[in-house]
């Protein structure tokens, strides 16, 4: 009796798969012919910031085909996001009640936005500062010439570093609905917040302080903006039940 549901759930989520596979594939086919130039795109905070007559480098002899594919897949990828992101939530919206369908679709989409911001903050603010010091400390009579292997997988952790710091509102929000913790704990935790957001921008970045400050503040403030969220709701939610038991 039970085989049956099973086997529909798993006839959805194959279908489902597949179409967000297909779209990243036609993406990616519709972004092919221009993968050179979405390449040079991606390293030109560093082609800026290397001295006159600088250029990167390619040590594999496959390195000038497959590192611009990699980069139109991410491109594809992202791209097809909100398909991919439609055909999630198909799957999995029909087995949730109406008020988590109204918690969870806000922070999918909170959730996203994030992750590009983050990976836009970094490509648009902190890659420049960084290629731009990086460049000015090189030593007398050394070429700075980057391999464009190592240049995507330096750019990709960066990337996942920012998107994944600027998640932090969102967590917090989880973290309080879900009540795991209070805003006021939060609130009595922001020194700790602060030492541990330097903490990882040191991890994290390469080793000079503006980059760590341009990762670290920006962690700071937007755990005070997941606190202020988070206070919001719980202000409306004692309302909504205050009103509810009034007579």
């Amino acid at each position: 009796m039970n085989e049956q549901p099973l086997l529909a759930h798993l006839i959805e989520l194959r279908t489902r798969l597949v179409r967000a596979l297909l779209g990243i594939a036609l993406a990616f086919l519709g972004l092919f012919h221009w993968s050179s130039d979405i390449y040079h795109l991606l390293a030109k905070p560093l082609l800026d910031a290397l001295p006159q007559g600088g250029s990167m480098i390619a040590t594999e002899v496959t390195s000038t085909f497959f590192v611009p594919m990699k980069v139109t897949m991410l491109v594809a990828f992202l791209v097809s996001l909100p398909n991919t992101l439609y055909q999630i939530w198909a799957f999995v919206a029909p087995g949730l009640y109406s008020h988590e369908k109204k918690l969870v679709l806000p922070l999918v989409l909170a959730s996203l936005l994030l992750f590009l911001t983050g990976m836009a903050f970094a490509y648009f603010l902190v890659f420049p500062v960084v290629f731009h010091f990086m460049s000015a400390v090189t030593p007398a009579g050394v070429s700075m010439m980057t391999d464009i292997d190592k240049y995507l997988s330096f750019v990709l952790g960066m990337f996942l570093a920012f998107g994944t710091t600027f998640e932090v509102p969102v967590v917090v929000v989880l973290l309080t609905r879900m009540g795991v913790v209070t805003v006021a704990k939060l609130r009595e935790a922001r020194p700790y917040v602060i030492v541990g957001a330097f903490v990882v921008a040191a991890i994290v970045t390469p080793p000079d302080v503006l980059s760590q400050t341009m990762l670290a503040v920006p962690l700071w403030l937007l755990f005070e903006a997941g606190v202020l969220v988070a206070a919001l709701l719980e202000r409306k939610a004692r309302a909504r039940e205050q009103a509810e038991s009034a007579p």
